[in-house]
């Protein structure tokens, strides 16, 4: 074995997808998808090394997980959680997602939702769990998807650490690169747990945003349209 190759064994696996993304300038903020830059058998790699990460966080916290029955296993646990469920939109790739030709030339609103998103403050990695609308205007050149689609699409997006208003923009900009409509709508509805478990503590608060593209910043009355139905 060469003296890089026992160099490379030594790196920490997160460090060498870092120097990837560093060499070709792309950017790896907590929303961001860095799937491209993640080889084969990595994940696992690096879910074992986020896992004795979090047993030393154990520890500093001051918890005895040699023998406490209910933390023996929690590393390993939130690990898998981080890096498999709760996160996995920054190290997979997009979904597959077939477009269909709008044959029919359809050229009326369509509305899908309230689609269930859940995703995680940036700030403090609470939970935000919502409810998305999906408000889309074709044209005779525009591509359509099955509805199961916008779900999975969306849930990619979703499962980064996100700021919601930014979470809207950037499920704005999938769908429109997606589907090329006249118009597209999203509203974003969700519960903040980083304003319910902590903080000020109020569990009434909700937040609500919209991000309107094309026709649907034009057209008042489409957008009247959209926001009523959505409500219905």
């Amino acid at each position: 074995m060469s003296k890089i190759d026992k160099q490379d064994q030594q790196e920490a696996i997160s460090q060498r997808i870092r120097y990837r993304l560093q060499a070709a300038g792309a950017r790896f903020h907590a929303n961001d998808n860095i799937s491209a830059f993640i080889e084969d058998g990595e994940l696992d790699a690096l879910q074992e090394e986020v896992q004795a990460k979090l047993k030393g966080v154990l520890e500093s916290l001051v918890i005895d997980t040699a023998n406490d029955h209910n933390t023996q296993e929690t590393a390993k646990r939130v690990a898998k959680m981080f890096v498999r469920e709760v996160f996995r939109g920054r190290y997979v790739s997009m979904p597959p997602c077939t477009e269909f030709p709008n044959v029919e030339h359809l050229n009326e609103l369509m509305i899908i939702g309230p689609i269930t998103v859940r995703s995680a403050c940036s700030h403090h990695l609470c939970p935000i769990i919502g409810r998305v609308w999906v408000g889309v205007l074709p044209n005779e050149a525009s591509n359509l998807i099955g509805l199961s689609k916008y779900a999975r699409l969306i849930d990619w997006v979703m499962t980064r650490p996100q700021i919601q208003e930014e979470a809207v923009s950037q499920i704005a900009d999938l769908l429109m690169q997606k589907l090329q409509p006249d118009g597209l709508a999203i509203v974003m509805e969700a519960d903040h747990f980083c304003m319910h478990w902590r903080g000020v503590k109020d569990s009434n608060s909700k937040m609500t945003n919209s991000v309107m593209r094309g026709s649907f910043l034009t057209n008042p009355d489409l957008r009247k349209e959209f926001l009523s139905l959505m409500r219905k």
